[in-house]
């Protein structure tokens, strides 16, 4: 079944994506007129702000009922979608973009290209519905992982980054109607603490007793292009739509002066790879193991995915075997496979601690999900059982390495212009592993950046003078004290799911 629906271009009020900015803060200019430094007429100022606002009202409008018939029909195919891709949806695209994002092959930074914004998003639109729009392959970078390796990453040309965005906007109200509950990465309104207390919410009130911690190697750059274009075909009949995304995943990659043309997957970190990795997953993974669990199983399991990361839970360890048996299998035929050194079975649930020790075996095994190590463990409440949730002692490791290297190049700046920066990183730690049961962890960070903050200030002159005491002062001045700012589990799941 195919539709057609002509609307403007736009997004759902949940996609967070906001009305066109002025490039001056005060708002009462219109870019023209600000870049000229030309006052303007009050007529003209209520003139333009009434037809962006209007712009903006249709737009959103044309994209909820995209949205709404997706919803009502699972098999619908949309046949024209290009027209949303307006001039307005890519300046919204544009300002969502991050400003200070290194820039790619074509070497165009977010704030250059605002200066002539108008006409430069006139064009972009003017190329993109006339087909004379061509992807610049991505620029090759590293950043360093956690295990000490790099992970390479594709740097797209900014308006690549604007139209994928778009295209991507325009995407995920169809989609975001078709992914299931237990997908969370790269979602609008979903997060990894959704995903973490899905997780422990499940393993603590299912008959869960093994636990199925699964990693796909390179999915980002592994899935099959052919593959991806079917899986797409069953919801988008829009063969524009389909060109521009073919374009950018045959644009290739540019390192060290030399391109090469990437084959097989996209390359991590542009701005549409998420989304196209959700919707690999989708076909390959999700629906799979919604049809699997509910025909092949005898007991309990639950599944949490965060894009290529998934953690499955077992009632009967005979149904975890099985289905890892066969999940290997799946993915081969799309071209994926499971990381062997980072997929593992184990023995873990409310009996886990009982059994292993009548056994005669030690403590049940960890697991690692999201940044935190997940233990059996007991609530110092009632005795019950619950999962402890704990930083992952490598990737704390590896963010005291950060700082350290920081702090050293601003080893001579004023103390108090350092203490507003390290206020900023640990309360940015804080905010993500806050968690219940992480509080050590926290405390451990805090005593941890004191330490290095010491040993920096003492390097800046033989006769430094600064000891314990005076660095806690300093540190009761600018570092947070630690404090969970996360409910547990049960609390913000019930509070989402009331069902």
């Amino acid at each position: 079944m195919s539709h057609n629906l002509g609307m403007n271009a736009g997004r759902e009020s949940d996609g967070r994506v906001l009305p066109a900015k002025c490039p001056n803060k005060g708002g009462s200019l219109s870019p023209a007129e600000g870049m000229e430094g030309r006052r303007p007429t009050k007529e003209n100022t209520g003139q333009l702000a009434a037809s962006q606002m209007q712009s903006w009202i249709d737009a959103l409008a044309g994209l909820r009922r995209v949205r709404e018939a997706a919803r009502k029909d699972k098999r619908l195919r949309f046949t024209a979608l290009l027209h949303h891709v307006s001039v307005t949806l890519l300046a919204n695209s544009f300002y969502a973009l991050k400003r200070q994002a290194a820039p790619g092959v074509d070497g165009l930074t977010w704030q250059e290209y605002e200066t002539d914004l108008d006409n430069r998003l006139e064009d972009l639109h003017s190329r993109v519905h006339r087909g004379t729009y061509r992807a610049l392959p991505s620029k090759r970078a590293y950043i360093p992982k956690p295990d000490g390796r790099q992970r390479p990453l594709g740097i797209a040309a900014l308006e690549d980054k604007i139209v994928q965005h778009a295209v991507g906007t325009i995407l995920s109200q169809i989609y975001e109607e078709d992914f299931l509950g237990f997908s969370y990465g790269f979602r609008p309104g979903r997060s990894a603490h959704d995903a973490l207390d899905a997780l422990s919410v499940g393993i603590m009130r299912k008959k869960v007793n093994w636990v199925l911690d699964a990693d796909m190697r390179d999915c980002f750059g592994s899935f099959s292009h052919e593959w991806m274009g079917k899986f797409l075909q069953h919801r988008i009949g829009d063969r524009r739509i389909l060109r521009l995304i073919k374009k950018w995943l045959r644009a290739g990659v540019l390192e060290d002066g030399g391109w090469s043309e990437t084959e097989k997957g996209t390359p991590q970190g542009s701005v549409i790879s998420p989304l196209l990795c959700n919707v690999y997953l989708h076909y390959v993974l999700d629906l799979w193991v919604q049809r699997w669990r509910t025909r092949r199983i005898t007991g309990d399991v639950i599944v949490v995915r965060y894009a290529d990361d998934s953690v499955l839970g077992f009632q009967y360890r005979a149904d975890a075997e099985r289905f890892l048996r066969e999940w290997r299998e799946r993915l081969q035929k799309f071209g994926l496979e499971l990381h062997p050194g980072k997929t593992r079975l184990i023995e873990f649930g409310r009996f886990a601690v009982r059994n292993r020790k009548q056994q005669g075996e030690r403590k049940p095994e960890t697991f690692n999900f999201l940044g935190f190590t997940h233990i059996c463990g007991q609530s110092w409440k009632n005795g019950k059982f619950f999962v402890l949730r704990k930083t992952i002692r490598e990737r704390l490791l590896a963010k005291l390495q950060q700082v350290k290297i920081a702090l050293r190049k601003q080893m001579h700046q004023p103390l108090a212009e350092v203490g507003r920066w390290l206020r900023s990183v640990v309360q940015g730690y804080f905010n993500y592993h806050a968690v219940p049961g992480n509080f050590a962890s926290l405390w451990s960070f805090r005593f941890e950046i004191r330490k290095r903050w010491l040993h920096v200030i003492r390097r800046r002159s033989q006769r430094s003078r600064m000891t314990w005491e005076l660095l806690e002062s300093l540190a009761a001045q600018w570092l947070p004290l630690p404090q969970i700012l996360h409910p547990y589990p049960m609390v913000r799941f019930d509070a989402t799911y009331p069902r």
